[in-house]
């Protein structure tokens, strides 16, 4: 089908491309030529497409009328391929934070973040609040000093909590697994070591829920599969599980999450679709949809999630809490279903920037990066309780790209940004963010073939009724790309890493809305074999690939709501390490709009006093 290809773009050299305001740059949407399908129209593709013949027909045209040929495939570039985006750390001192020795077990980490945290009322007893708030992973530690509570009366409520959550009536699915004894075995260990007065960290007796694509004892490994499972045992805990558990945290199960991390609903056919604790008929995002639901919906104060294209940073602004992204290698990534080598990392979802600080400083270890010894990065923690807030930071945002959005997210959006700016004097600086639409594209391609690559073997022993529907499409387009599509892949990562250390020569940050559309509805056709919605999915992508595909840093805050109640999530992206930087600004950005926070339809109140 040679004379069918489609002519590649031929790319001019980095350093010909204007990066500043008011640039000639052509800002590429989304071209998204895909209807939406689910139920009966989806088997029927299916069967297109697993046809031998026509089904590479179908794959040819949908990669050609998609621009997949055009701006990645037979594209000319000048750039070198670059495989993995794990930066090298460059000494430069950061204000207003607490820098770490080497070597600090979890807990001592945690002990030290926690005096970097500003101080606060007990709001257990504090009724004075006007907005909603969900309980900290602080309120749990004093309520347990304080004898109030205790971490078995916790898990109680919490099992009683996830059986209510799965019940006919609400239907929530927010756990493939959970296992009561376990939950209550380690809740009685908790228990007693507040009784003698020796708690290990303020994360000791708090529930943590844990994405299914993270090793954790004692369950299987699904990956949102029926099969995976089964060919790959889980053996141990994953890197960050155990240093969670060295900090006492009572890990409460695995959540949902959309089947291999191939899609952005969270409607997953086998264990059920996640609903939104906002309003239970709209989806949750993914694919880490339970660790965003469960912490929504007051089940814990924070999870862990897996974010490979926004798999962290999406649910959490749909779902109404913090989801923080760190940089590639600053997490272990060991006993983590290698789906995504190079663009998946583990990830915090949160109520509060608090506690996503907590749970980071709990898993971090910079020592387990690739980087020689001599170069790893500096560990460090921001002083949120300074009373000087960080001065003159520059905040750059690309006017076309930012309101590439529904009116109700460009306007909350932009208004957040205006009053954060205004309220701490910092600087927003209009820039240009070249080829969006291109990284997402090489993204694409490089997120399909490291997940088609990774479980190829499995796939040849598989029989194709365990694949929910909406897998069965992805996979053949993902093992459709070949190793030509790869590389150029990968140059357009280097490429589009030179045009960012470019915009970060003149800012801190990139701001974006975190999504273009908010949580939109779950049909009942999509139940049973999940559904192809890849216009809304490219919304729901917009503005999270430069994260996950450069390997930089990335936080989103809530900031609002549409005027159907659903939350809209603000993004900062940071340079490589600045982590501490995201923290600060979020955490300003947080306390400027939680008086509006509001309340789900759906939550459980884990501390309520009996």
């Amino acid at each position: 089908m040679g004379f069918l290809r489609a002519k590649g773009v031929i790319y001019k050299a980095v350093e010909e491309v204007d990066l500043s305001h008011g640039s000639k740059e052509f800002y590429l949407r989304a071209n998204v030529k895909a209807p939406r399908m689910a139920g009966v129209l989806v088997k029927v593709f299916v069967w297109f497409l697993e046809f031998p013949i026509f089904g590479q027909i179908l794959l040819f045209f949908l990669k050609r009328n998609n621009l997949i040929h055009k701006l990645v495939s037979y594209a000319e570039l000048q750039e070198s391929p670059l495989y993995v985006p794990l930066h090298p750390y460059e000494e430069n001192e950061e204000k207003e934070v607490k820098y770490m020795k080497p070597e600090l077990s979890p807990p001592e980490q945690v002990h030290q973040v926690v005096e970097c945290l500003q101080a606060s009322p007990n709001t257990l007893h504090n009724t004075t609040k006007l907005g909603f708030q969900r309980w900290t992973i602080m309120d749990y530690s004093r309520a347990y000093q304080q004898g109030e509570v205790t971490p078995c009366v916790v898990a109680e409520r919490l099992i009683k909590a996830i059986n209510e959550s799965s019940s006919s009536k609400l239907q929530m699915s927010f756990f493939i697994n959970f296992d009561a004894e376990d939950i209550l075995r380690q809740a009685a260990e908790s228990t007693v070591r507040y009784e003698r007065g020796e708690p290990i960290s303020v994360l000791d007796g708090v529930p943590i829920a844990i994405k299914d694509e993270i090793d954790c004892l004692p369950y299987p490994t699904t990956g949102g599969t029926k099969w995976l499972h089964k060919v790959r045992q889980c053996e141990d805990d994953a890197c960050c599980v155990k240093r969670l558990r060295q900090c006492g945290a009572v890990l409460i199960g695995k959540t949902n999450m959309h089947e291999l991390g191939a899609g952005t609903s969270g409607i997953n056919p086998h264990y059920g679709a996640t609903r939104n604790p906002y309003n239970s008929q709209r989806i949750t995002g993914g694919s880490s949809s339970g660790s965003a639901a469960v912490v929504s919906a007051g089940l814990c104060p924070a999870a862990l999630g897996v974010d490979g294209g926004g798999s962290v940073r999406m649910p959490a602004a749909l779902c109404g809490v913090v989801g923080l992204k760190p940089s590639f290698g600053r997490v272990p990534h060991s006993g983590v279903l290698p789906l995504n080598w190079t663009v998946g990392m583990v990830g915090i979802l949160s109520g509060t920037v608090e506690d996503a600080l907590i749970v980071y400083a709990a898993i971090s270890n910079p020592s387990a990066t690739d980087l020689s010894p001599s170069a790893l990065p500096k560990l460090c923690f921001p002083l949120l309780k300074s009373p000087n807030p960080i001065s003159d930071i520059r905040l750059a945002k690309y006017g076309e790209w930012f309101n590439d959005s529904t009116d109700e997210i460009r306007v909350c959006c932009s208004r957040a940004l205006a009053n954060l700016c205004e309220h701490f004097c910092w600087k927003t600086i209009d820039v240009t963010v070249p080829e969006i639409e291109v990284m997402r594209l090489a993204h694409y391609v490089t997120m399909g073939s490291e997940c088609s690559t990774s479980i190829a073997r499995q796939l040849e022993k598989l029989k194709k009724t365990e694949l929910g529907w909406d897998a069965r499409v992805a996979l053949p387009v993902y093992g459709s790309f070949s190793s030509l599509e790869y590389l150029n892949a990968q140059r357009i990562r280097n490429r589009q890493l030179q045009f960012h250390r470019r915009i970060f020569s003149e800012a801190d940050v990139i701001v974006t809305p975190t999504t273009g559309v908010t949580a939109y509805e779950i049909k009942n056709d999509a139940l049973k074999t999940g559904e192809l919605d890849y216009i809304n999915g490219a919304a729901l992508v917009r503005y999270q690939i430069a994260g996950n595909f450069l390997g930089l840093p990335a936080v989103t805050v809530p900031v609002g709501y549409d005027q159907s109640g659903l939350p809209i999530g603000l993004q900062f992206i940071g340079k490589p390490w600045t982590e501490s930087l995201l923290i600060h600004i979020a955490f300003s950005m947080q306390g400027l709009c939680s008086s509006e926070y509001k309340k789900p339809e759906v939550f459980f109140d884990m501390l309520a006093k009996d």
